[in-house]
């Protein structure tokens, strides 16, 4: 019988151990009904994304919340792992899966034909399920700019003026790579000597925390990721978090010859995987019409498929034009990325 070790989980049914502990046949039988994923992201969110795939093919969806260390359990649980499906959020958090040697690759008409090439691994290995913009937070009474790029925040004119979050954080660290990624490394350690220069008060606290400050004065410009904006505006974050962003409008900056930075969630089949098809299966349905709404409208995250709807309070910020810089340069460049962050002493 598999033994999980204790995480902060939902932990696979009861039925998928019993079937492993009574003969082959009726484990095959059980292989054919199930799905089981290991998340980085908090199983709760996705709910009603497992829920729908459920009621649409009645294959039971099992998940087991992996805080950190996901690759390690994996690679340990070797080939018994029952891991089917991968999810994590942040391009080079999936792509690190895929490094480790711990995902299988596959074929999709159905997942090539709804995710843009430059959301998904050209051999198949991840594909990005939804994404998030890093957006720009202004002051509603003190900036009149509807219109920014990433360049322009190293502008001096928002000298004493910028609220962001660490440098060395990983939403921060992608933008950066994506800097490189667009200038090079010189010029973005000048322009990240530029943005620090602006900079209100120490790189600190989250996203939100830019509007809250923003509210209070202390900045006129924040960096934010998009969902939390939705969270803010729907209440979700409490009747405190609706007045900040009542005090910020916002702006979808994007790169000089660019568009806006994202980064996304995404997937992996597990490479020793007891169930593939179910996994494909699941995948094909986090792309579907249904399943890209509920993505939106619950995460207030933008879907990958271009004609799927966005959330009301997100389609208010206008229409999205994603980078279409790729995203495994990206990856690859968060070590440049974070090294010049301490280089230019950015979070002190």
């Amino acid at each position: 019988m598999i033994r999980f070790s204790p995480v902060r989980s939902t932990v696979l049914a009861a039925g998928l151990v019993a079937a492993a502990s009574i003969g082959l046949a009726p484990l095959a039988a059980q292989a054919e009904e199930v799905v089981n994923i290991y998340t980085t992201r908090e199983p709760g969110l996705a709910k009603p994304l497992f829920e729908g795939f459920t009621k649409a093919t009645g294959i039971k969806v099992n998940t087991v919340f992996v805080e950190k260390g996901l690759a390690e359990r994996v690679k340990t649980e070797g080939t018994a792992s029952p891991a089917d499906l991968l999810m994590t959020v942040d391009v080079g958090n999936l792509l690190d899966v895929v490094d480790q040697g711990i995902t299988q690759p596959v074929k999709s008409d159905v997942l090539s034909k709804a995710i843009p090439a430059n959301l998904r691994a050209a051999d198949g290995s991840w594909f990005a399920l939804s994404t998030r913009a890093r957006l720009a937070y202004v002051s509603k009474d003190r900036v009149k700019d509807t219109a920014l790029t990433y360049e322009g925040l190293a502008d001096p004119k928002w000298k004493g003026k910028l609220c962001i979050r660490s440098g060395k954080h990983p939403y921060n660290t992608a933008l950066i790579a994506a800097y490189i990624v667009h200038h090079g490394e010189a010029k973005a350690e000048e322009w990240l000597k530029g943005v620090k220069a602006n900079l209100a008060r120490k790189p600190a606290g989250g996203d939100r925390e830019n509007a809250r400050d923003i509210l209070g004065g202390i900045c006129d410009l924040g960096v934010g990721n998009s969902y939390y904006v939705g969270l803010m505006r729907s209440g979700k974050g409490g009747p405190e978090q609706e007045k900040w962003a009542e005090s910020i409008n916002v702006v979808l900056p994007t790169f000089q010859g660019g568009g806006t930075h994202v980064n996304i969630s995404g997937a992996s089949v597990a490479k020793n995987a007891p169930n593939k098809a179910n996994a494909v299966k699941l995948l094909e349905y986090l792309v579907s019409p249904e399943a890209q709404d509920l993505y939106s409208r619950g995460n207030f995250e933008y879907p990958v498929v271009p004609e799927a709807p966005v959330d009301p309070i997100i389609a208010t910020f206008g229409p999205l034009k994603v980078d279409n810089v790729d995203l495994v340069a990206v990856a690859k460049a968060r070590k440049a990325a974070a090294d010049l962050a301490d280089k230019v002493g950015f979070d002190n």
